[in-house]
Order: structure tokens, then sequence, then C-alpha cells
């Protein structure tokens, strides 16, 4: 009975094996889960930031102007011409899925991101 044994281009071939595995791994499962951003929309337009940034953005709209802040991980309408102020009212958005609207202006903003997609809008939501 004759043992095979391993000779050293057979461990060669194993170890680039274990190594394109190990870095397909790192490559698919190791990006950052938290890469969040704001998706603003009004009037035709939309814009796209990253949930970190630090932008004031005033966003046209049929009664005027709706501004939209991002600062400290967070987006929020900071003042619209809608009466009822009901988009300001509601506050911050800063996690997936989280939405503020100003119906009467017409400007829409939610956080998008990467991983748990609970509470996430379709596209016919809008």
């Amino acid at each position: 009975m004759r043992l095979n044994l391993l000779k050293p281009l057979d461990f060669f071939s194993i170890g680039l094996s274990a190594a394109l595995i190990v870095l397909s791994a790192f490559m698919v499962y190791g990006r950052s889960r938290d890469a969040s951003q704001v998706v603003v929309q009004g009037e035709g337009k939309t814009w796209v930031f990253p949930l970190d940034a630090e932008e004031t953005l005033a966003v046209s709209g049929p009664i005027g102007d709706t501004v939209v802040e991002i600062s400290g991980g967070r987006s929020r309408v900071r003042s619209s011409p809608c009466t009822n102020q009901t988009c300001v009212a509601s506050g911050h958005i800063y996690r997936q899925g989280q939405w503020a609207a100003c119906l009467p202006n017409k400007v829409f903003l939610c956080v998008e991101g990467i991983g748990n997609d609970a509470g996430v809008l379709d596209s016919t939501t809008w």
C-alpha cells in the first residue's frame, strides 16, 4: 500500500486557495454596514448626501423654499412655508427607513442605507 504524500506545489495551491477565500470574504462582508445616506426629493430633483455630512439645503417647491438640514448624523426639515408645519414638528430622522415630508410643498426626505431592510419605503409609497 503506497501513500500519496503532499508535494510542495500542493501546499502552495492550498495556501493560495485559502488566501483567495479570505480575501473574497473580506471584500464582501468587510464593508461598513452603517453607510446611511439622506435622499431629498423635490420638484423633479433629487439630492443624495451621506448622513454624516454637514449640509443645509433650500428645496424649492410650489409654495416656496423648504430648508432641509443634515448635521450630526441626523436630518430634519428646519423650516417650511406650509401653514401646518407638521414637517418641522416631525423632528430629526437618523435611522434607515425613517422619513419626513412637507406635502403642501412636495418635499420628501428619507434615510436609506445598507443593512436591515425593515421599514424601508418601496417605490410605490411616494
